[in-house]
């Protein structure tokens, strides 16, 4: 049964097209020491490479074939309860929020709250 009272945030990261390289190898560094956080659950990145515009329902999505402004990342950061939530906030951005930010064109988004399912 999945823990019905987990706490969830969702980031935006708008990343300079230059600096991908450099955001996935922050990333894949970063999101092991993320798992290690008190009361983690888990955490996930995805890259917004695909959309479905355009594309007839049922199939598969288009690969997007040029970068406008910057490339779009998500993470989803689960944990356990909102106060471990809050010290691994407070990690994240003493340690590694100020080396993200170089990388993204503008202030990541957060947006946060209770886990539904």
């Amino acid at each position: 049964m999945k823990n019905m009272s987990a706490f969830s945030e969702v980031k935006r990261f708008q990343v300079k097209p230059e600096k991908l390289e450099d955001f996935e190898t922050l990333i894949r560094a970063l999101a092991p020491e993320q798992e290690k956080q008190p009361g983690c659950i888990s955490v996930k990145y995805m890259k917004r490479f695909y959309t479905i515009d355009g594309v007839e329902l049922g199939e598969p999505p288009r690969e997007l074939t040029k970068i406008v402004k910057c490339i779009k990342y998500f993470s989803y950061w689960e944990f356990d309860k909102k106060e471990n939530y809050g010290k691994a906030t407070k990690w994240f951005f003493e340690n590694h929020a100020k080396s993200i930010f170089k990388l993204l064109i503008m202030p990541f988004d957060i947006s946060c709250g209770d886990s539904i399912y």
